[in-house]
């Protein structure tokens, strides 16, 4: 069912949008991390930053989902691997992990496969998944500095024709709920939520975008 997109609901999800940016100031790294999705402007922007320096090692993760496993023949990694590749990124450069089913797990196995000798590192997901990933970080890999970057895609342009408007703003819904009981649980640090996100939270969750919830 197509919920409605009226000015009050389109609103709220701007303002969601808005709390979820992060777009951290990068600098130098050892390795650039990028979180699967539908998404595959992440892999481009992996592709962008490698080419620009910023670090020398990619490394993909992400099972296929239920959004993604209609869309790539194996896992998310491996389709954003391939992306990079046919942007340029040499396959030497390139590590796949191909088991993480949620940001999480992006986290701990990244975390697991990339050793003990990074000293920084950049984070790349969705536009609006960067506050949730940088709360994760934070919390699952405290030791190392990390930076938290998206794709530059305005709110406008994020839909696309297999994740269409509704399914974002319940992803965006979604996340805040996490944000606010998963540093009881260890998976996230905790965050002020301002008043007007939480305004609109509670306006989109009654208007029914509580599929994420």
């Amino acid at each position: 069912m197509r919920l409605p997109l009226s000015p009050d609901v389109l609103a709220a999800a701007r303002t969601l949008w808005d709390f979820h940016l992060v777009y951290d100031d990068l600098a130098e790294a050892d390795l650039i991390i990028g979180l699967g999705s539908y998404d595959l402007r992440v892999a481009d922007r992996c592709a962008e930053l490698f080419h620009e320096g910023w670090a020398t090692q990619l490394l993909f993760t992400g099972k296929s989902g239920n959004w993604t496993k209609k869309l790539y023949d194996g896992s998310e990694a491996e389709a954003f691997a391939a992306r990079a590749g046919k942007g340029g990124v040499p396959d030497g450069a390139m590590l796949i992990e191909p088991e993480a089913t949620n940001i999480g797990e992006n986290i701990r196995f990244s975390r697991a496969m990339a050793g003990d000798n990074i000293r920084r590192i950049i984070i790349v997901t969705k536009p609006q998944t960067q506050r949730r990933a940088y709360a994760t970080v934070r919390a699952q890999w405290p030791e190392v500095p990390a930076l938290v970057t998206a794709p530059l895609t305005r709110f406008e342009d994020q839909p696309v024709e297999a994740y269409p408007l509704q399914s974002l703003i319940h992803e965006m819904v979604g996340d805040v709920q996490r944000m606010v009981e998963y540093p009881a649980k260890g998976f996230q640090i905790a965050q002020s939520i301002p008043r007007s996100v939480a305004d609109a939270y509670e306006l989109l969750v009654k208007a029914g975008y509580d599929h994420h919830l």
